[in-house]
């Protein structure tokens, strides 16, 4: 029988600037795991749901940001979690497997019965301790987190097979070009710490094959050296076990988005708002138009921020600190972040606003809300302008730029 005392740990991925690429303008200045969602850094969201894991010992966060981006988050986290959260920063990347085994000796220092892992660019409700009792169950290594998804979209993702009763993983493709099963890998697992000897045999068998084919000495040294490096979780270790009892499923039927571009952002906030309606009502706004402004659906505002009585705000609209909302302003369906200035009786819809940016008397921001598409979210990067009565429509707008003409479908650089 298992021991009650048993402890578990997370380990969170967060990657590294070269993989923000997609996610700009908006990830020049800050790292991508940073951008608030519903009013809480992208990362805040499955530290969380972690924190409600039974015998949860510590939380690891593993990328190649510099240490210093994420120490007074991993600090004030900790502190309001009163959990342990460690960032560990990779030399350069290893993979989402081999990141996990390089810092093996960290994981393992509380001989943890249990590992999570979980991508940080993941949106979803995050069914981790239902997830736990599932894999106990099993009896397996691991245990995938798994949606159902449109035949048209499941292309984009790590497509799979399932025993439907025993719910043993038993094919798995990376983004097949043929079409193999509408359910999808949700990038979040639960593993024994028998994954470090399943990602070691990977490396030891790619030696063994590299030993064959290259015959100078030299040459041979040097890719010994560099095998073990890169370990891919799907591709390397997921395919390869799939169909020999050792990996299992847990099918989730709740909301569930990957923040591939900014756009999609929107969209992610508005499914974490909706779920604080659930699980946190005291984070949403609320107002009437008298003393506070009207509020309509879910709303998160810091309570930093000033906003006039005589705007309304929302539904999906989230609000950062120390932002400037003057009479008369409509906002709907977006992210304003901190230190945003905005004007008497303008609208922003279907938009990003970036860190200091000015929007002026009756000017408009706004998209036609399809997150699928490159412009279909305006997007203003950090410190833009927009003067008084000027319309931006459908475009991405970096940062540091003044708009004193309005622009529709435009990328301004």
């Amino acid at each position: 029988m298992e021991s009650s005392e048993e402890k578990v740990v997370a380990v969170i991925i967060v990657g590294g600037p070269a993989e923000g690429t997609r996610f700009r303008p908006l990830s020049f200045n800050t790292p991508k795991p940073l951008f608030p969602l519903a009013g809480h850094p992208m990362v805040h969201h499955p530290i969380s749901a972690c924190k409600k894991i039974p015998n949860l010992a510590q939380i690891f966060l593993i990328g190649f940001y510099e240490g210093r981006e994420f120490a007074l988050y991993v600090s004030s986290i900790s502190n309001e979690l009163k959990v342990p959260v460690r960032y560990l920063k990779e030399d350069k990347p290893h993979g989402s497997a081999g990141s996990l085994y390089y810092f093996r000796d960290q994981i393992m220092e509380d001989s943890p019965s249990h590992i999570f892992l979980l991508n940080c660019d993941v949106c979803c409700n995050f069914p981790l301790p239902n997830m736990l009792d599932s894999h106990k169950r099993y009896g397996g290594m691991g245990t995938l987190l798994v949606i159902k998804v449109s035949p048209e979209s499941a292309n984009q993702f790590g497509e799979l097979v399932a025993d439907p009763i025993t719910k043993e993983l038993l094919h798995y493709t990376e983004k097949p070009e043929t079409f193999v099963s509408d359910l999808i890998n949700c990038g979040v697992y639960i593993f024994t710490p028998k994954i470090f000897s399943a990602i070691e045999d990977v490396s030891m068998h790619w030696e063994d094959r590299a030993n064959v084919r290259v015959s100078n000495f030299a040459l041979q040294m040097a890719t010994r050296s560099l095998l073990p490096d890169f370990v891919r979780l799907d591709q390397d270790i997921l395919s390869p076990l799939a169909g020999k009892k050792q990996l299992y499923t847990y099918e989730t039927m709740d909301f569930w988005e990957q923040m591939k571009t900014p756009g999609i952002s929107i969209k992610c906030s508005a499914l974490y708002l909706a779920q604080f309606r659930v699980a946190s009502p005291h984070l949403l706004a609320k107002g009437d138009g008298t003393k506070n402004a009207t509020v309509v659906g879910d709303v998160y505002i810091h309570p930093s921020a000033k906003v006039h009585p005589t705007a309304k705000i929302g539904p999906n609209v989230s609000i950062s600190a120390n932002v400037r909302v003057a009479p008369g302003v409509r906002l709907i369906n977006c992210i304003i972040l901190d230190d945003v200035e905005i004007d008497e009786n303008a609208v922003i819809m279907h938009a990003i606003v970036g860190w200091k940016s000015s929007i002026g008397k009756w000017s408009r921001v706004q998209a036609d809300g399809d997150y699928n598409k490159k412009l279909g979210i305006t997007i203003l990067g950090e410190a833009v302008s927009v003067e008084d009565e000027v319309v931006v429509i459908n475009s991405i707008v970096l940062p540091n730029k003044s708009l004193n003409v309005s622009v529709q479908e435009e990328i301004i650089l």
